[in-house]
């Protein structure tokens, strides 16, 4: 099968800090690769893979309206000559990259990552279509956008051999936050829960560039870094969130929004490390309650949990998650839908 990638510009595939939709399109190529198929991947600057890679835009998340038109016009431009020499199109960027083979036999995947616009769906729905089907991360995912067309969840994804298991941690081994340092991602909570509990936290993600969120930084966070109860590491790469992770006794996860996947967690899991979230969005989905981790309604029930994290065996946590969420699983699910639907049917 010849398989073309689609990613928006802003981040390159793969990532080097922060970026978890565009590792997960490296993921897939890469198994794509393997499997014996051909991998041609679109994204922005400084991207690669092991098949072709063609890049355009530029990887600036604040660019214009003005550069994003001209990203969409090249994407047009590529499809419209190219479509035919592909079985299969996935597009992990924007939706409005596909107009132009809309109607075309060519096999169409678009996946979501996010809250879904139903004003888009139903758009693009109404115009004469083929070959398409929309994916999304979640269950939850996919009830924000299943208004019209063919839609099914497909899970994210890590590579769990890029991941050690610590089968064993020691009494005093710390909590840990890891992820955007905004409000909704509920660090000041997770630093409450570790000093409800005397344990020490090590924070890691990206300091927030909106006003609101840096406030919130600046305000509820910082003041509380000590260096010694409470610890910030900064943005980690993924070798750096494997030597934190598997020395963690637990992950924190209070968000206070619904979250569509959450790859944190499942990032935990592959540690051995068991994840204590509120449940929102999509943890009833990714947290086995009880065996990978613990889901919470309230910061007492949070706390709670941190006293009962020794019941969960690590290597356990693990072999579940592994085996829902790994890559080289995920990508054969995708692979499965574009072989064997009634939808997407193989043209080459």
């Amino acid at each position: 099968m010849k398989i073309l990638l689609i990613m928006d510009p802003g981040i390159p595939v793969p990532p080097v800090l922060y970026g978890g939709h565009e590792r997960l399109v490296y993921l897939f190529a890469e198994k794509y690769q393997k499997l014996g198929h051909q991998v041609t991947l679109l994204a922005g600057p400084d991207s690669y893979c092991s098949g072709t890679t063609i890049t355009f835009g530029t990887n600036d998340l604040d660019r214009s309206n003005q550069a994003k038109n001209k990203e969409i016009a090249f994407v047009w431009k590529y499809l419209y000559h190219n479509w035919h020499q592909f079985d299969l199109v996935h597009n992990f960027g924007r939706l409005i990259y596909l107009l132009p083979i809309l109607n075309k036999k060519v096999n169409k995947i678009m996946t979501y990552g996010r809250p879904v616009s139903r004003r888009g769906i139903k758009i693009f729905t109404s115009l004469p279509n083929t070959n398409l089907y929309f994916t999304a991360c979640s269950n939850y995912c996919v009830s924000t956008g299943n208004v019209a067309g063919k839609w099914q969840t497909v899970y994210n994804a890590i590579d769990f051999s890029a991941y050690t298991l610590n089968p064993n941690v020691s009494n005093n081994a710390p909590l840990m936050f890891l992820g955007r340092l905004d409000k909704i991602k509920g660090a000041h909570t997770a630093i409450q829960v570790a000093k409800a509990t005397n344990n020490n936290l090590i924070l890691a993600g990206n300091i927030p560039t909106t006003p609101d969120n840096l406030h919130y930084y600046k305000t509820e966070i910082e003041p509380q870094i000590d260096g010694k109860q409470i610890s910030y590491v900064g943005a980690l790469n993924d070798s750096e969130k494997n030597q934190y992770l598997q020395k963690a006794k637990a992950l924190l996860f209070p968000i206070e929004w619904d979250e569509p996947f959450g790859i944190v967690m499942i990032e935990a899991m592959a540690c051995g490390t068991p994840v204590i979230a509120f449940e929102r969005g999509s943890v009833p989905e990714v947290v086995t309650d009880g065996v990978t981790g613990f889901i919470t309604n309230t910061f007492d029930q949070m706390v709670n949990a941190v006293g009962r994290i020794y019941e969960i065996d690590r290597a356990a946590c693990r072999a579940l998650a592994e085996k829902q969420f790994d890559a080289g699983k995920i990508a054969a699910d995708y692979l499965n839908l574009a072989y064997q639907d009634s939808v997407l049917t193989q043209h080459s």
